[in-house]
């Protein structure tokens, strides 16, 4: 089924370069975009849902880093702190 629709020029451009460097035709592209841009509309699970399968897969092999950031973060700023005092002198 037709249908028309006016892009401004970067879109136009984006749509148009896509094509190229895929090798498919415009209206690929869009029908693409259009039907994940749905996908994505329709999913109503929330943030912490959809991120769910990535918590916790890295393992750092330190299991202190969360509970220290505070205090590492404090002896980062008294370092700052220090190294300006000494350069306005």
């Amino acid at each position: 089924m037709p249908f028309s629709l006016r892009l401004d020029e970067e879109t136009e451009a984006l749509i148009e370069r896509l094509s190229r460097q895929t090798g498919r035709s415009r209206a690929s592209i869009v029908r693409e975009a259009v039907a994940q841009y749905g996908a994505d509309a329709s999913d109503t699970r929330s943030a912490y849902d959809r991120l769910e399968p990535l918590i916790g897969v890295i393992n750092s092999g330190r299991g202190d880093l969360s509970r220290r950031t505070g205090r590492t973060f404090s002896a980062l700023l008294k370092k700052q702190r220090t190294r300006r005092a000494r350069r306005a002198r």
